[in-house]
């Protein structure tokens, strides 16, 4: 007996005329994430897509990394059988009684996009209910609130059965490069790996750079903000890591402008570093990690301030009205926490001022700003970059 992994989805659904580019991207974007041996063929059909597994190939690992492809609701390991009720009411229960050992009680809920089909929906469902019963006789019928549903899908050319205790959530959202592409200031800490993850699940490729600098900063941070990257590429596919060395502009910024001043006229000139690197990339937003009144730099006045430094693109925070909790539980969930609260410093912990103002007003930061060549110390960053292809 066969299996195949029926993959459904949400969002795509509502597109519309659209909707067959999205599934497209999506079918594109699911055989990149799987070896090349594993699947025999990736298709779609009447608003689901089908995964058909090698011969051999670990089912198990391909469900993994469908788990991590924005787009994809759930994701469920189904028998094939033919289209012959005979067949499927004595193979369909065999398949289906590992799972329904877990459950005490069911219902079966039957589709037949095959009209010819010889048995209508109904009949399908009380059939199939009954030779469950027969074959695990523990189970019991319930409608209203079952311990699982038997799924019977009568399809153009073959039925599939399987149980909905046996699915497994995707991360939803929208499929990777259907939304353009963006840049994000990646650090080493919990909050902008999860605001790259928020904005992918929105169909955004990325774009990621990383301001360096040593010898504050040591080898093991870069290695750190690398890993969190390659953690990322597990959900993106692979893209581009700009790593800036940003010494010598940290020390311009800390010997020549008001101590009150250095983080945000550093964010300012972090944020017009990027933009110029995302006009090289084609990237059409930056995204940051930062939430309102965490820290002195991301007060609303202050978030102000550093927003005029860019002057083309949008800057998306995805994070901006969540709290610190809410952050690391989705840090966790994508597996990022861990790596992130490693303790290795980054650029942004150096020359912390001890009282940052929390009201800045631009006027007065643009005075301070002027003490330094921002444009020459701008392009020497830009000059300097290191590129790193970043793969899950």
């Amino acid at each position: 007996m066969r299996e195949i992994i029926l993959i459904k989805y949400g969002e795509i659904i509502l597109k519309g005329l659209n909707r067959s580019r999205f599934e497209d991207l999506l079918i594109g974007n699911i055989k990149k994430a799987l070896p090349k041996d594993s699947f025999k063929s990736v298709r779609k059909s009447q608003a689901i897509t089908y995964v058909e597994p090698d011969d051999g190939a670990d089912v198990d690992d391909i469900i993994a990394r469908l788990q991590k492809i924005f787009g994809i609701v759930f994701i469920a390991r189904a028998g094939v059988f033919p289209k012959d009720m005979d067949v499927i009411l004595k193979e369909g229960p065999e398949y289906l009684a590992p799972y329904m050992e877990l459950v005490d009680t069911f219902k079966v809920e039957a589709k037949r996009s095959d009209k010819k089909f010889p048995f209508d929906s109904p009949a399908i469902s009380r059939e199939m209910g009954g030779a469950v019963l027969r074959r695990s006789r523990h189970l019991k019928v319930n409608v209203a609130e079952p311990g699982t549903i038997v799924r019977v899908e009568i399809r153009e050319n073959e039925a599939y059965v399987y149980a909905d205790i046996a699915r497994v959530a995707g991360p939803g959202g929208m499929p990777t490069g259907s939304n353009g592409r963006a840049t994000l200031l990646l650090s080493g800490g919990i909050d902008s790996p999860v605001a790259g993850y928020m904005l992918a699940k929105r169909g955004v490729e990325l774009n990621a750079v990383h301001f360096f600098s040593p010898p504050y900063t040591s080898d093991l941070a870069k290695e750190k903000v690398i890993e969190l990257g390659r953690i990322l590429a597990g959900y993106t596919g692979k893209y581009s890591l700009y790593i800036v060395p940003f010494t010598e502009q940290q020390l311009a910024i800390r010997d020549n402008c008001p101590e009150e001043h250095l983080t945000l006229i550093m964010r300012r000139m972090m944020m017009m570093v990027a933009e110029r690197l995302a006009k090289k990339s084609k990237s059409l937003a930056l995204i940051t990690g930062e939430s309102l009144g965490q820290v002195a730099s991301q007060t609303i006045h202050a978030l102000g301030v550093t927003n005029e430094a860019v002057k083309d693109l949008p800057v998306f925070r995805p994070l901006v009205g969540m709290d610190k909790d809410e952050i690391v539980s989705v840090a966790r969930k994508i597996g990022t926490f861990e790596t992130s609260i490693l303790p290795y410093e980054d650029c942004c912990t150096v020359f912390v001022p001890k009282h940052p103002t929390t009201k800045p007003v631009l006027g007065k930061v643009l005075q301070s700003q002027s003490k330094i060549d921002m444009e020459y110390w701008v392009n020497k960053a830009v000059d300097e970059t290191e590129w790193v292809l970043i793969e899950g």
